[in-house]
């Protein structure tokens, strides 16, 4: 079987502007005329190619962009979304109705908690917590009424790796859709290669990688995807989380840099990483051989970006965790500010940030020390600098 590359896979794309530009045009139009009145009526029934109706079904300039994701994800078609919480909801709402269940990773991120554990309830959806590396637990977790199985590839914020084989052999047998969030590991990992069925992004971070804007994503069938965008049905057509065009260009752009910016992610995640190692300091990065989850990656993993930016380190207690970052930011390493994928280090106490709609209870059954700091590695030319300013600080 040929090696799945996402980065020439996107490159194999021929998008030009309108006007032969080798940016394709930015669409700014929340409309679109019809020469032929019959032509407007097929394409409200679905029955046209190539024809834009209104912007909040599709406009050219989030097609490119969605055209450009499936090919880096491998699926028939994507979605674009105006942020990565549209793009999880819109997936997982338009798979289950009243009285379904569903099979979740406990590690996730903290909005994506909230939405599952308290905001469906309104719904009658039941959702199943379980550790994202218990395969027995996911087995054991599933009801006669269970539609998806959701999980993060790279969890946020423990680091810990989701079997998305074997998790795509538990759906299909019951049923379920597998929905894998890859927010932390584009281009590493293609989910819809290992068997999921539908991959959704948060593209405000490493996708996007500038922090200057908030988008979401979701790559699927093209079946999966029409059904999204269905006139009568499809939740984001009547929820309308549509991503602006102007947007959506900018995200085209910074796209064609991923795999080089997710290399040196990762090159310096790892450097770091042997850093904190050797310093004492207990770290979670599945570059690590010392890492539970290191063989099950590099079995998945697209080897040539490495094993992400993301880095966790536990300084025990909330103060220590607290006082360092402070130190940190004062020395230069980078901003004390929750989100990832950014070209400068990002860090915080993800207990009290970006996971704080998880039950302190809950943080403690999933291993989530309360001093744990979550690092997004930056793009740093110089990292052994940069280890020497974090040194200083712990």
């Amino acid at each position: 079987m040929k090696k799945f590359d996402p980065a020439t896979e996107l490159n194999k794309l021929e998008q030009f502007g309108e006007f032969g530009g080798v940016n394709p045009s930015i669409t700014d139009s929340a409309t679109y005329t019809f020469l032929g009145a019959e032509t407007m009526v097929d394409t409200f029934h679905g029955e046209t190619e190539g024809c834009f109706l209104y912007s909040r079904h599709w406009n050219p300039t989030n097609k490119y962009l969605s055209d450009a994701l499936a090919a880096m994800e491998g699926t028939e078609a994507a979605w674009v979304t105006a942020s990565g919480m549209a793009a999880i909801t819109s997936a997982i709402l338009q798979l289950c109705n009243s009285g379904d269940h569903i099979v979740s990773s406990v590690t996730t991120y903290g909005g994506t908690f909230a939405f599952l554990k308290y905001y469906l309830q309104k719904f009658n959806i039941d959702v199943s917590f379980v550790i994202p590396t218990d395969l027995d637990a996911f087995k054991n977790a599933i009801k006669p009424n269970t539609k998806v199985i959701y999980t993060e590839t790279v969890s946020n914020p423990l680091l810990q790796i989701s079997d998305i084989p074997a998790m795509s052999k538990i759906a299909k047998k019951c049923g379920a859709k597998l929905i894998v969030d890859n927010t932390f590991s584009p281009m590493m990992i293609s989910p819809y290669k290992l068997g999921a069925d539908i991959v959704v992004y948060s593209m405000t971070k490493f996708i996007n990688g500038k922090n200057d804007c908030v988008a979401g994503a979701i790559c699927g069938s093209l079946e999966y995807i029409n059904s999204l965008i269905d006139l009568n049905t499809g939740t984001t057509m009547l929820l309308g989380p549509v991503l602006d065009p102007m947007r959506s260009s900018s995200i085209l752009k910074n796209l064609y840099t991923l795999h080089i910016r997710m290399k040196q992610h990762s090159k310096n995640a790892q450097y770091l990483s042997e850093r904190f190692t050797e310093n004492g300091t207990k770290v979670f990065y599945p570059g690590m051989k010392e890492h539970p989850g290191h063989e099950l990656l590099s079995s998945m993993m697209n080897k040539e970006f490495g094993y992400g930016g993301m880095i966790a380190i536990d300084l025990e207690t909330k103060e220590k965790a607290y006082q360092f970052m402070e130190k940190a930011e004062k020395a230069g390493v980078g901003y004390l500010a929750v989100s990832l994928g950014y070209f400068k280090t990002l860090f915080s106490n993800s207990g009290s940030s970006t996971s704080s709609e998880v039950p302190e209870d809950v943080q403690k059954e999933m291993g989530m020390s309360p001093g744990l700091v979550r690092f997004s590695v930056g793009l740093d030319n110089d990292i052994e600098n940069t280890w020497e300013l974090i040194k200083n600080c712990l």
